[in-house]
């Protein structure tokens, strides 16, 4: 059941992923089809974009507190770590949440949903969080995975997977969405 249920997540959360990085690789393609669906996604690729984000933000979601039912075989699902755990995953989720409203008070929405990418005028930012890290809302969106695994599901052996299946997968947008 572990490995199937692996899968079914890695799957859900790839969403994300893949079409991220069709939009960035393929901007005149994505814009043609969220101006085909224009009652969904909207005309303009950069709202479709931000629309999506929702929608995958609630995939993820769905897909960490299923983890956490199914493998904590409870329909409350409630933090398993200890005192110690539930500090360090408090630290990492402020840290992680941090970085990604950093990210949307520079960026916009026109930044943050490749508003580049999609022929406008988008000013390149340096200051806080891009001066701590270059890839400031995957980090933050990867230290809230960890973190809300490390508080609901450590010490039981599954709570490194959704972790290792995330990390594995913002790794490879980074290394996809380079120009």
């Amino acid at each position: 059941m572990f490995w199937t249920l692996l899968v079914i997540a890695t799957l859900l959360l790839s969403l994300e992923r893949v079409t991220y990085w069709w939009a960035w690789n393929h901007p005149e393609v994505f814009t043609a089809q969220a101006r085909r669906r224009d009652r969904l996604l909207h005309h303009d690729p950069v709202r479709a974009l931000g629309r999506l984000f929702v929608v995958f933000k609630f995939i993820q979601i769905g897909v960490l507190l299923g983890w956490c039912m199914v493998f904590g075989q409870t329909w409350l699902p409630l933090p398993t770590a200890p005192s110690g755990a539930i500090v360090l995953g408090l630290s990492l989720l402020a840290l992680g949440q941090a970085l990604n409203f950093g990210v949307i008070w520079r960026l916009k929405a026109e930044g943050m949903f490749y508003g580049n990418r999609f022929g406008r005028a988008i000013e390149w930012q340096t200051g806080f969080p891009f001066s701590i890290v270059r890839h400031p809302q995957y980090v933050g969106a990867l230290l809230s995975v960890w973190a809300f695994l490390l508080i609901m599901r450590f010490p039981n052996p599954d709570w490194l997977a959704l972790p290792l299946v995330s990390t594995a997968l913002y790794a490879w947008g980074i290394h996809v969405e380079r120009d």
